[in-house]
């Protein structure tokens, strides 16, 4: 198999798989067991559709409305309007990335076999996807119950050659212009299809699988800008003893504290204040890292294990079963997948507070045991980096907000038939900007750590090779140290851009070794 392209089998499909084709543009490839499926499952639908007993979503309208039969002549346009009125959106467009997962994981539980829809609506999805279009999905529009209904609703109008896409070349033009240009054909939808293209909590789903996948290296570069940060301010490396954190087993904690204790292999700067400055303890925020830290990766970790079971899931309602029933559900609600999303928000708030707070340790010249007043050059004709702390204190100030949860609310839809939902969209909307600004705020602290270790060696203080390392890599890329002639924003911007590239672990690891 090219290692370019990506086959949808039966059995769901994996992290790795959403990130390739969400971020990667892999191509995408129905396998034969998948097109098998889809062909057995529709001959159930045809069937069932012949009779006259009426089935939910086959022959009857939906929601609310599920008590009417729908007459055999009208049932395509049913599915051609479920899609239409529901392609309800508004507000500002969401991001490519996210609309390309979205609609592969909907593609996944197609081709379970388990929505009843055709072969050929599974496989222009597929053309869609490979050719690069991407449907105008829009900011607001679910509910994280019943499907991302509204987002959904939008990529399955693009299939049926309607409503707007963004071509290759990012030129937003009418999706039927666009499928004639790539010679896909626009499907013509028949009973339970338009449904099925809605029916999921892929959205959601997709959102929750880039931001673990961010997640992990931001967890690993802040358990280095902890360790530097501590050798900074002349902490003590002894409470990151392996022994230590063995009689309080959680694997996240020991992970983040390995890692530190790596990261300070060799410094000069550790423990140098138990001679001449004695402390009994390091503040909380230096000192409690592996914790918090910790305990972050293992919630990443249990959200991971809630997306491993999505990712196998085929979540449509009503479904096909291999029985040949076609069964009812409510596995379309966001629950588990809004949950964990939540929690996330509040790791990454958590994580942010405590890194801000050793920044701001950092540069007070009351707690930085013998650095200058917030790091300048000439304290008072320069400010350093009193205001890159503001910077980051605004950051984590919204953070806490965003780390309210979207889960605990519930809004009834759908005249009291969908009565509670699980605002699991917005869960992962709210997420993806507490993503964004982690890596800002994790940045600022580098920013700060490693001017005051160059300080520490201006004062004869020998640093670990490994922070010596990330501080030759950060000004390869760019980022100068702060001056009094000079404005911090190109420089922060640098180091927030090296530090969601992954510079950091990569510049430390070949000194560290692999860092969990």
């Amino acid at each position: 198999m090219d290692m370019h392209t990506v086959v949808v089998g039966t059995s769901g499909t994996t992290a790795q798989d959403v990130i390739a084709v969400a971020r990667g543009n892999a191509r995408v490839e129905l396998s034969a067991a998948a097109v098998s499926a889809l062909a057995a499952a529709r001959r159930i639908v045809e069937a069932l559709a012949a009779k006259p007993e009426p089935v939910y979503g086959v022959s009857t309208g939906f929601g609310a409305l599920a008590s009417r039969h729908i007459s055999p002549e009208l049932r395509a346009q049913l599915q051609r309007n479920i899609v239409r009125s529901h392609a309800a959106g508004m507000g500002p467009r969401v991001e490519r990335e996210v609309v390309r997962a979205l609609m592969f994981l909907r593609l996944k539980t197609l081709a379970s076999g388990r929505t009843g829809v055709r072969p050929e609506v599974a496989q222009t999805m597929a053309d869609v996807l490979n050719a690069g279009i991407t449907p105008v999905v829009h900011e607001y529009g679910s509910l994280g119950c019943s499907g991302d209904l509204a987002p959904l609703s939008h990529c399955a109008l693009t299939l049926m050659g309607e409503g707007d896409a963004e071509g290759p070349d990012g030129t937003v033009r009418p999706a039927g212009e666009l499928l004639a240009a790539h010679g896909i054909t626009p499907v013509e939808l028949r009973e339970k299809e338009g449904l099925a293209l809605l029916n999921g909590t892929d959205g959601m789903l997709g959102m929750l699988v880039m931001a673990l996948a961010d997640l992990r290296g931001l967890y690993t570069s802040a358990d280095i800008t902890a360790a530097l940060s501590l050798e900074a301010l002349l902490g003590t490396d002894k409470v990151l003893a392996p022994e230590l954190h063995a009689i309080r087993p959680h694997p996240g904690q020991g992970a983040s504290a390995d890692n530190m204790l790596r990261v300070l292999a060799g410094s000069g700067l550790t423990g140098h204040h138990q001679d001449d400055a004695p402390r009994v303890q390091d503040a909380y925020s230096v000192r409690c890292a592996p914790q918090v830290n910790g305990a972050g990766r293992d919630t990443l970790a249990y959200a991971a294990t809630v997306a491993e079971r999505e990712l196998a899931a085929a979540v449509d309602n009503p479904v096909v079963l291999p029985d040949g029933r076609v069964e009812s559900n409510g596995n379309f609600h966001g629950a588990p997948v809004a949950y964990v999303l939540d929690f996330l928000a509040i790791v990454a708030a958590d994580l942010g507070s405590i890194t801000e707070r050793r920044t701001d340790r950092l540069l007070d010249k009351n707690r930085s045991h013998g650095l200058p007043p917030f790091l300048a050059d000439d304290a008072g004709v320069d400010s350093g980096l009193m205001i890159a702390q503001y910077t980051q204190a605004a950051l984590v100030s919204e953070m806490k907000r965003l780390a309210v949860p979207a889960s605990a609310d519930s809004i009834p839809s759908s005249a009291m038939q969908e009565d509670h939902v699980s605002m699991g969209w917005s869960a992962a909307r709210k997420l993806r900007t507490a993503v964004d600004n982690l890596a800002r705020i994790v940045a600022v602290e580098l920013y700060a750590a490693t001017r005051a270790i160059e300080l520490r060696a201006a004062q004869g203080l020998t640093p670990a090779p490994a922070s010596l390392a990330a501080i030759e890599a950060l000004r390869a890329a760019g980022v100068e140290g702060p001056g009094p002639d000079r404005f911090l924003s190109p420089d922060l911007a640098a180091a927030d851009a090296f530090v969601r590239a992954g510079g950091l672990v990569a510049a430390v690891e070949p000194v560290t070794g692999p860092l969990a």
